[in-house]
């Protein structure tokens, strides 16, 4: 038995223009066969989390599965519909932008956060020199760090408004954006090479303690794929995400085209 749940629409924006990924540029972006900058997957999967942060609340926050792909960019600017079926105990998420299907995704409640050991996951540091990527920037098998990141205060808010999200459990009570986890993912690369344009194409992200606002935050990231598909280069991440260097608070899997078939070929 399946039912659809209330539809959220999103007038997409694009945080990412001045980034140093040019993929969010309008210019380099079109250059790869695109109609603009994209907005970032880690914003799309943020609009995707406001259906079961509705349906579960603070309990998702806690405890939920979130999975994404991303197959069509969304655009700055532009209307993105996502929309939610509801059956055997979770959701199937669609995100539709200009007549196309942008990305798709389930979302789901575990009765309690699974079991994870940090032992598991190597504590590392990020880098203390970015170079150009190269094939030695994410062999397979080594592990990753970030730098340490918050978002505290007026950067908090920025962040809820750049996102458009309106569900007030985050203000009222303190907690950080589970889109800032994906963040922190996507800093696990650039924070340990210099990249061209790349692109985010896909994650699943396992909750385990809802994040506080203000919480820093870093990734223990190894990679697990290195692959050449179709011309692009693909990285593939395992990585736990901990808050002020000891509380867990998500499991994620990552996956990023790092160099583009175009800047492969280069």
């Amino acid at each position: 038995m399946t039912s659809r749940i209330e539809p959220y629409r999103v007038s997409a924006y694009n945080t990412s223009k001045q980034s140093e990924n040019k993929i969010h540029d309008d210019t380099v972006a079109k250059r790869f066969g695109f109609s603009g900058g994209l907005v970032p997957g880690v914003d799309v999967m943020a609009y995707m989390m406001h259906l079961p942060v509705s349906k579960w609340g603070r309990a998702f926050l806690e405890r939920g599965l979130i999975e994404a792909r991303f197959v069509k960019p969304v655009y700055d600017g532009e209307t993105a519909d996502v929309t939610g079926e509801e059956g055997d105990g979770g959701l199937v998420i669609k995100v539709e932008s200009r007549g196309q299907l942008c990305a798709t995704g389930s979302a789901s409640l575990s009765a309690s956060a699974p079991a994870v050991s940090m032992s598991d996951f190597s504590e590392t540091a990020a880098v203390t020199e970015r170079r150009p990527v190269d094939a030695t920037s994410y062999e397979l098998g080594k592990w990753l760090g970030t730098v340490p990141r918050a978002w505290a205060g007026d950067v908090a808010r920025d962040y809820l408004t750049d996102i458009r999200e309106t569900d007030p459990i985050y203000a009222s009570e303190g907690l950080g954006h589970p889109g800032l986890l994906q963040r922190v993912m996507n800093k696990v690369l650039v924070d340990n090479a210099i990249l061209g344009p790349w692109i985010h194409v896909g994650s699943r992200m396992q909750l385990l303690n809802a994040a506080r606002s203000g919480d820093e935050l870093t990734a223990r990231a190894k990679v697990t794929g290195n692959y050449e598909k179709k011309g692009h280069r693909f990285v593939e991440l395992d990585a736990l995400v901990v808050a002020n260097g000891r509380s867990p608070v998500a499991h994620c899997q990552h996956i990023a085209i790092y160099q583009p078939r175009e800047q492969a070929a280069a």
